[in-house]
């Protein structure tokens, strides 16, 4: 059996698992997102499984939690995105590497610089997740006494992106003749300099690398406000989408695909990949059991301190065995916040049960046997619900050994997924198109 529509499949990690105690878990590995070693063999096996993209999140700050909280978390210590990859990069020849940078604090150069780089290194697998940063407390590591609005982050966001493409088209891709007879290494005719001024952003350029390989690294968003719903639409070629329910997806797909449609953009350019925490048993009950003992290791401070982070608000003060009260906007991820609200009431939730979901991981989920989840992921993909899914893992190394060895081949006896990578590029293994140089299109 052959399918027309293939999954993509993305690993979300941090680097490690998103789960609060995945550290906890029996046969983990407690130091995962500090460990290089362990990372290496986390990348080696997707790439064993075919997966596109190692995607790492990233946090900047520490001091975001109450330190109850904070001494429980393994997300204490981690590599920077844009250090780690590129090692990863040299032990790997077809994995994607998607890292987390932010448009809230970094200068546009250089982030444009960096994953230049870091697309040249790979040979054409890197794509930028780019974010606007909610969170308070980074803003102060960065000099800001306070965060920046909401609808100013994604404004600025939206002019940082024009501002680094531009800069990647610095350059004709033959714009480096490097003729050792004449001595001419550059041909200034094929240079641009960009003389950027905006509302927010002055950068003059050019950027001091050659255009990547890929003409621009993947872009990436993982918004679902209205206004990150139409950054997406207008900008990005991945989205980390988070409907926990297939009827939420399909809402979901529909409405970035439509407003693509409306942009002149074809709607193939843009993969919608929910994120899918995927626990793997040999029975439907062993692979529950597996998720309840790991969400028994959740303590309450860990949850309540992710409770508190997605609303914006201190819940500590709530009535751990009540109702969640009336929670007032912040000016926190209000697509985050919205998610909560609407999983406490959908599932009459108290204060202390949200906080263990939100301890451990409150999204979709799909707990069960290698073909349950198959056809999960089938029907997802089938009735435009997605397509595809940035995997997390309960706990390393056993999660992704389960995925890999055990739902992998199912996907691929179906049809679903590939086996073997079409390309050599990112782009190419997403069915993406290298996207044409705004100031030498002749040369794309």
């Amino acid at each position: 059996m052959s399918s027309e529509r293939q999954l993509r499949l993305g690993a979300f990690m941090r680097p490690a698992s998103i789960h609060t105690a995945a550290w906890r878990y029996p046969g983990g590995t407690p130091d995962a997102n500090f460990n290089l070693e362990a990372i290496v063999g986390y990348a080696k096996k997707l790439e064993q499984g075919c997966f596109d993209a190692f995607f790492m999140a990233d946090h900047l700050a520490v001091l975001n939690m109450p330190m109850d909280a904070l001494k429980r978390s393994a997300t204490v210590t981690s590599f920077d995105p844009l250090t780690l990859l590129p090692a990863l990069a040299m032990v790997t020849e077809h994995l994607g590497l998607i890292a987390t940078a932010s448009t809230t604090f970094e200068p546009p150069y250089t982030i444009a610089r960096r994953f230049a780089s870091l697309d040249h290194i790979s040979d054409g697998r890197a794509a930028w997740n780019l974010v606007t940063t909610s969170n308070p407390d980074a803003a102060l590591n960065f000099g800001m006494e306070e965060q920046m609005d909401h609808g100013e982050r994604y404004r600025r966001a939206r002019e940082f992106v024009d501002v680094v493409t531009g800069l990647w088209d610095s350059f004709a891709d033959d714009a480096f003749v490097r003729d050792v007879e004449s001595g001419v290494y550059l041909d200034p005719d094929k240079m641009h300099v960009l003389g950027h001024k905006g509302d927010y952003l002055s950068v003059r350029g050019p950027l001091n690398i050659a255009r990547p390989p890929q003409g621009w690294p993947v872009i990436v968003q993982a918004g679902a406000s209205e206004a990150g719903r139409q950054l997406a639409a207008e900008t990005a070629e991945m989205i980390f989408a988070a409907q926990s329910t297939l009827e939420a997806g399909r809402e979901f797909y529909a409405d970035i695909k439509g407003r693509m449609d409306k942009l002149g953009r074809n709607r193939d350019h843009l993969k919608v990949m929910p994120g899918a925490f995927v626990v793997v048993g040999e029975t439907a009950e062993e692979a529950r059991e597996k998720r309840a003992l790991l969400d028994s290791l959740v303590h309450y401070d860990s949850g309540i301190a992710s409770l508190s982070i997605s609303l914006g608000h201190d819940a500590s003060e709530f009535d751990p065995d009540g109702p969640l009260p009336e929670i007032p906007e912040s000016n926190a991820s209000k697509s985050g916040r919205e998610r909560v609200l609407a999983l406490a009431e959908r599932e009459n939730l108290t204060v202390r049960q949200l906080a263990g979901r939100l301890g451990g991981y409150s999204g979709l989920a799909m707990v069960g046997t290698p073909a349950m989840i198959a056809d999960q992921m089938e029907e997802w993909l089938m009735t435009d619900g997605c397509d595809g899914f940035n995997v997390m893992f309960p706990y390393l190394p056993a999660g992704l050994d389960d995925f890999v060895d055990k739902v992998v081949p199912e996907l691929q006896r179906r049809g679903l997924f590939r086996h073997a990578y079409e390309g050599t590029t990112l782009r190419e293994n997403l069915g993406l198109p290298k996207p044409d140089n705004r100031f030498f299109p002749a040369q794309s």
